[in-house]
């Protein structure tokens, strides 16, 4: 199974592509069943997707319309990434 990510930001500008390009760095080097793609925060009323890849500010809001979020702190911290990708991987175990 492949989960799909919006990347946003508010305004779906700069930081939601440089987000974009980490998460699909930590994707791509530990081969996690995800595809992303860019976005804002009006995106998420078309979203169907399984998650959203945001900066921690706005995870109450992602939240809010029922959809798994993973909040990061500095958009270049590959670590933090890592860490809230696992985390939702590890939510979607016996999913499957």
């Amino acid at each position: 199974m492949t989960y799909h990510a919006l990347v946003c930001c508010r305004a779906g500008m700069g930081s939601s592509m440089m987000l974009k390009i980490k998460a699909d760095q930590v994707i791509k080097e530990n081969d996690y069943p995800i595809t992303t793609r860019p976005g804002n925060l009006k995106a998420l009323k078309a979203f169907t997707g399984d998650l959203v890849i945001t900066m921690n500010d706005l995870v109450d809001e992602v939240r809010d319309e029922g959809i798994y979020a993973v909040g990061v702190d500095d958009i270049l911290d590959v670590g933090q990434i890592k860490a809230g990708l696992e985390a939702f991987l590890a939510s979607k175990k016996g999913e499957a």
